[in-house]
């Protein structure tokens, strides 16, 4: 059975940085593309930055540039450093694995900014 498990969130105040990672188990980790999400009260959750099996990656306009995902197949993690964070960063940070198959996603941590 497929698990993540996230760690890293925290309080912070504007302009510091917060590293985040995710733990999976139960999968062939090396082969899936892997995501985080965050979710804002009343908002929907949105996509933060993308790493493919290859290490391709994407961001969302609004972090890029600060905002870096990388992956260590062999620790089975991924990793989101989060550098310059803003108040409107506040959010539950989710971390996702993408198949094409079910896609699963972690607890979710929670990550504020705030003076």
């Amino acid at each position: 059975q497929v698990q993540l498990v996230e760690s890293g969130g925290g309080s912070v105040q504007p302009g510091g940085a917060l590293r985040l990672s995710c733990v999976a188990s139960g999968t062939i980790f090396r082969i899936y593309t892997m995501a985080w999400y965050r979710q804002a009260p009343g908002k929907q959750r949105e996509l933060v930055a993308r790493i493919t099996s290859g290490g391709s990656t994407n961001y969302a306009d609004s972090v890029k540039g600060r905002f870096s995902i990388s992956r260590d197949n062999a620790k089975k993690t991924v990793l989101l450093q989060m550098n310059s964070l803003k108040p409107e960063d506040t959010a539950v940070y989710y971390c996702k694995l993408e198949s094409i198959g079910p896609d699963y996603w972690g607890q979710g941590t929670q990550v504020t900014v705030s003076s």
